[in-house]
């Protein structure tokens, strides 16, 4: 059963920093490329970054370019993006999946419960 836990969220202060993570089980994780998503209260989930399997290349939405940064550890099933000069826009619901590379919408896994990222001061 293909399973990806969040975790790693908080309240920061803006300009503060997160390192979030997603444990991936059930599948072969370095078969898919991972992504991280977020959604903001009454707004659409979105893309927030893409790392493929090996993570030869890596891709950012243009609002956390620079600020984020995305990675990964086959060898321990786990992927992670770690969250510098956090600001309040980007407080949301953060959520992982994996799938492949062009099917960033049609990931292999549910949803899960996500991790909360609250941005204020």
């Amino acid at each position: 059963q293909v399973q990806l836990v969040e975790s790693g969220g908080g309240l920061v202060q803006p300009g503060g920093s997160l390192r979030l993570s997603c444990v991936a089980s059930g599948f072969f994780f370095n078969s898919f490329a991972m992504s991280w998503y977020r959604q903001a209260p009454g707004k659409e989930r979105e893309l927030v970054a893409s790392i493929s399997n090996y993570g030869a290349t890596i891709k950012y939405a243009e609002f956390v370019k620079d600020r984020f940064t995305i990675s990964r550890d086959n060898g321990k099933n786990t992927g992670y993006i770690q969250m510098n000069n956090l600001q309040p826009e980007d407080t949301a619901v953060y959520y992982c999946n994996c799938h492949r590379w062009a099917e960033v919408w049609a990931p292999i896994g549910s949803w899960g419960r996500g991790t909360q990222v609250t941005v204020s001061s």
